[in-house]
This record gives structure tokens, C-alpha cells and sequence, in this order.
């Protein structure tokens, strides 16, 4: 634990902690903005949260990766998050049928900008979490285990996007109404992004603290501000194992 620390420390670009501090100042703000300015006030600091976090990957993956794999990355997942989200409000697939409302904006043939940034800021640290549980493992191993990380997220992200409303589901399942099939969509499109677009090293002690804190901070904000309980305590059991094995 000590050493994964101190690793951090060392790894993190300056651009990136000084972003990671402001999202983190952020999303604790976001629910004193609902208490200040009422309901429709979080989106908001969620949409800045999602901007910052995504500056802040963006900042540890340049160093990291290289060219021209930063391209691939940093341009490959919004726009592939982008394409995914577009024909799955659309069609249904691969997550079931919704459809984004207007309330996030600015939208892009009514997909959310933000969106394929929350992408963005996310998968490579789900990367980051496989090559730490599974280093020198085969493509198919880790692409399995980054999806899986990726899920964990979502865990938490879609009961509190759907409670206030960014998106909603026209046919309904049994955890907050939202259906399993999205689940089973994010596993697979999680998976096939990273078997495309994955580097061959995604190890970062940096990313994985990314991926931890993201953890900390939906756990406490769901269960002790937005009641949110179930979600916060499913998504603080799926991620917490993941992060936990990864750090440990």
C-alpha cells in the first residue's frame, strides 16, 4: 500500500494532480449546489467533474502511451463512445432501448458532449486496473477484467443518471428500472474498445488511484447524499474488490 502511495506521487504529471484536484473540489460540491441552487444545479458540477477528470487521464496517458497511441486513445474513445451511444439510443443495442433527455447539454444529434468524455476518463483507468491484476496475461484476460472494471463503474452511474433524469428507459428492469442488458452492453463494448484501441502496456500506479478515488467518491455521495443506498453499497462492493486487488 506504502509503495503503490509513493508511486503515485511519482508518477502523477503535475497538469494532471492540479485537474484531479479540481474535480475532486468539484463533485464535493456538487451536492451543496443542489442545496443552493435546487434541483437541475448538479448537472452542472457533474458535467465540470467529468471535463476535469477527463483533462486530468488525458495529462498521466500522454507521458505514458506515446505517439501515436495517444491519438488512437484520446480521439478513438470519444468517438467511438460517441458512435456506440448514438446507435444505442437509437436502435437498442447493445444496451437496451432509452434515450438521452435534454436536460445534459450541449448534445450532438442528442447525444450529451459529456458523454464520450465520461468515457474517456474512465476506461483507461479500467485498463489500468487489468494490467494490474493480470500483467503479462494474455489480450483476451485483460480485456475481460478492464470490462469488468468498467462495468463496476457503471454500477454506480446509471441509478444516479437515471434519478435525475439525464437519461431514461423504455422498458424497465429490476435495479432502479434500469435492465440488465445495459450491464451486458457496457461488458461488451468495454471489451471490444479495449482489445481495439488498449495499448500493449496500460500499467499506471497514477490511473489506478484515478479509478479509486472515482470509487471513493460515488460511494459517499451516493449513499450518504443523493439515497442512493443499494447502488452505492453494489457499486462500492464491485469496484472496492477491484481496486483493492489492484493495490494490494
Amino acid at each position: 500500500m506504502i509503495s503503490f502511495v509513493g508511486g503515485v506521487f511519482t508518477e502523477i504529471p503535475v497538469v494532471s494532480a492540479v485537474f484531479l484536484g479540481l474535480w475532486v473540489f468539484t463533485m464535493i460540491m456538487v451536492p451543496i449546489l443542489r442545496w443552493w441552487r435546487g434541483a437541475g444545479a448538479e448537472r452542472i458540477g457533474i458535467s465540470l467533474g467529468v471535463v476535469f477528470q477527463s483533462v486530468a487521464v488525458v495529462a498521466v496517458i500522454v507521458p505514458l502511451y506515446g505517439f501515436p497511441m495517444n491519438a488512437i486513445v484520446i480521439v478513438g474513445i470519444p468517438v467511438a463512445g460517441w458512435l456506440v451511444e448514438f446507435i444505442g439510443s437509437r436502435t437498442g443495442y447493445p444496451f437496451g432501448r432509452y434515450e438521452y433527455t435534454p436536460v445534459l447539454q450541449p448534445q450532438i444529434a442528442r447525444v450529451p458532449v459529456v458523454i464520450p468524455a465520461a468515457w474517456l476518463m474512465m476506461l483507461p483507468a479500467a485498463w489500468a486496473v487489468a494490467d494490474a491484476l493480470a500483467p503479462g496475461e494474455s489480450r483476451i484476460v485483460f480485456a475481460l477484467i478492464a470490462a469488468a472494471a468498467f462495468v463496476a463503474w457503471d454500477l454506480f452511474l446509471d441509478p444516479q443518471m437515471v434519478r435525475w433524469n439525464f437519461w431514461k428507459w423504455d422498458h424497465t428492469g429490476p435495479y432502479y428500472d434500469i435492465p440488465f442488458t445495459n450491464f451486458a452492453g457496457w461488458f461488451i463494448v468495454g471489451f471490444l474498445l479495449t482489445l481495439i484501441l488498449a495499448p500493449a502496456a496500460a500499467a499506471s500506479r497514477a490511473l489506478v488511484f484515478v479509478y479509486a478515488v472515482t470509487w471513493i467518491l460515488e460511494s459517499i455521495g451516493q449513499i450518504v447524499f443523493w439515497k442512493l443506498r443499494l447502488s452505492g453499497v453494489v457499486g462500492f462492493i464491485a469496484m472496492g474488490a477491484l481496486v483493492l486487488a489492484a493495490v494490494l
